[in-house]
């Protein structure tokens, strides 16, 4: 509680009708009908909350670190699988991630300022580990989608958020002129989160269009573009010493991860027509390499197969866990 006093003159003209009391409310929501009152009655809710929430940082972890990812419907990429609207429901989405992130040995999340600004008011971003996602400007299906512009967080809020890093998607067309721009964007946002001291999780794909100008993008997964993806996304900005990469697990991810020193988290991607069994052999056979720290993953465990959140997360942890211990 805060309280100001207004005097004009003398102390004898202050009355009581200067006297202005502001009462702050710093509590979680429990409900989305009232996230949505903060929303319009108590804005200033969220940045007093960011404040004092009780973080963990990737020090404070055991040395890898399970992140669940939220940032794709920002992208306008709702779909898991062969659930085209899968992600459509934001209240079915938290609930999701609300689940995910009680599951013990969680470490943390990664989202755009709309998803963790949820989940903050209500409480599910304490003694977390926070990635904030920068760009989400590549629209899915949009004629510009390498572009990739930075929409979403930059450096200097992410470290008033009190968050740990940002995440850059950062694909590499060698067709598209646009590469050139978001390859340099990529640079700019790397060497800013680093004059913050703040992780740069940068996301390299190389990618094309082989139906031709228009088509869908395609990630290339052999081991050779991952390895060049690398090459790149480890040279950007003017400083690497807090850059991480964010990597599919591949084959051959011995040879993968010897291109780099770089700390990097496995991502999930869209589970399509693999078995869950199939997604976590390749996971585990990533975090077999020493600089492989954890997995960031959203779809594949947000809306698994047989869509038990709890059952797909904590699978995932006790492997994490067991390569850790191993």
């Amino acid at each position: 509680m805060t309280s100001s006093i207004t005097t004009t003159g003398s102390t004898a003209d202050t009355t009581a009708d200067a006297v202005s009391t502001t009462t702050a409310d710093d509590t979680f929501v429990s409900t989305y009908d009232e996230v949505t009152r903060v929303r319009i009655e108590d804005p200033g809710r969220f940045a007093r909350l960011a404040a004092a929430r009780k973080r963990r940082t990737v020090a404070d972890t055991d040395g890898t670190m399970m992140i669940i990812a939220a940032d794709h419907p920002a992208r306008g990429a709702l779909g898991v699988g062969s659930r085209d609207q899968a992600m459509a429901s934001r209240t079915e989405l938290l609930d999701r991630m609300r689940e995910a992130l009680a599951v013990p040995g969680v470490d943390g999340v990664l989202g755009t300022a709309d998803i963790l600004e949820d989940l903050l008011v209500m409480g599910a971003l304490e003694d977390k580990v926070v990635f904030a996602s920068m760009n989400r400007g590549g629209l899915q299906g949009g004629s510009w989608e390498i572009e990739d512009r930075f929409t979403a967080y930059d450096a200097a809020s992410i470290k008033q958020a009190g968050f740990d890093g940002g995440k850059m998607l950062t694909r590499i067309d060698l067709d598209d002129d646009r590469t050139s721009f978001i390859l340099e964007a990529s640079a700019n946002a790397v060497t800013d989160l680093a004059r913050h001291e703040l992780i740069a999780m940068v996301e390299p794909f190389m990618s094309s269009r082989p139906g031709g100008p228009g088509t869908k993008v395609v990630n290339d997964l052999s081991p050779e573009a991952v390895i060049k993806s690398i090459h790149i996304a480890q040279g950007l900005g003017a400083t690497s010493a807090f850059t991480w990469l964010k990597l599919p697990a591949v084959e051959d991810m011995e040879r993968v991860m010897d291109a780099t020193t770089m700390p990097t988290l496995i991502l999930g991607g869209d589970p399509v027509d693999d078995d869950p069994e199939t997604i976590r052999a390749s996971w585990g056979r990533a975090l077999a390499r020493p600089n492989v720290r954890g997995l960031v993953v959203g779809r594949t465990l947000l809306y698994p197969a047989g869509d038990d959140v709890t059952a797909a997360v904590s699978a995932s942890v006790d492997m994490i866990r067991s390569a850790s211990a191993g």
